[in-house]
């Protein structure tokens, strides 16, 4: 690999190893290997590459994703695999709750966020409806990849928050349930 290759390996590990805020220059060259000027020939600067990086990491977790909620174990088993999945991964989630808080105050980078979003609501949806991407209606996006990527996110920062207490799948199925329950009255 080059240095822009190492870089780019580098800053995942650090991201993953330390945060987005804690992942300084020094880290991220050390790790590769590099002059820590190249950092800024090949990237422009710490953050860019830091936002490729975890945008990579994003890609290659909804990758995993698309692979653990299969459709054929059915909702219980969907939920338990998303659940592992927070277990597995927290480091990439810690990262990503950086990512949306550096969002908020840099327009680039929201604009990035923003189209992840929008792509992980259409996937979520073709997901759970078992339909292609480009086929989902955009009303389905709307409604059902909306709320699958809410509950994700919120159940996300409660398995992050106190693992120890993290919902079973059973619990968040017999949570939508008793939701269902009460909208209906």
């Amino acid at each position: 690999m080059g240095n822009r290759e190492d870089l780019f390996a580098a800053a995942k590990r650090c991201l993953l190893e330390k945060g987005y805020d804690r992942s300084s220059v020094r880290d991220i060259a050390s790790a590769a290997g590099v002059n820590m000027a190249a950092i800024g020939y090949h990237y422009g600067s710490r953050e860019k590459l830091l936002n490729q990086a975890l945008f990579a990491l994003l890609d290659e977790w909804g990758d995993a994703m698309g692979r653990a909620l299969d459709p054929d174990v059915g909702l219980v088993g969907m939920w338990e695999n998303l659940l592992g999945q927070f277990a597995d991964n927290q480091a990439l989630w810690l990262a990503s709750v950086e990512l949306f808080l550096q969002a908020q105050r840099r327009p680039d980078l929201r604009d990035q966020l923003t189209q992840g979003t929008r792509e992980g609501r259409r996937g979520m949806a073709a997901i759970l409806e078992n339909t292609p991407e480009d086929e989902v209606p955009e009303r389905a996006i709307r409604t059902v990849g909306m709320v699958q990527m809410a509950l994700m996110s919120g159940l996300m920062i409660q398995c992050l928050s106190d693992p120890d207490n993290a919902p079973t799948a059973a619990e968040v199925l017999e949570g939508l349930r008793a939701l269902v329950a009460l909208a209906e009255k």
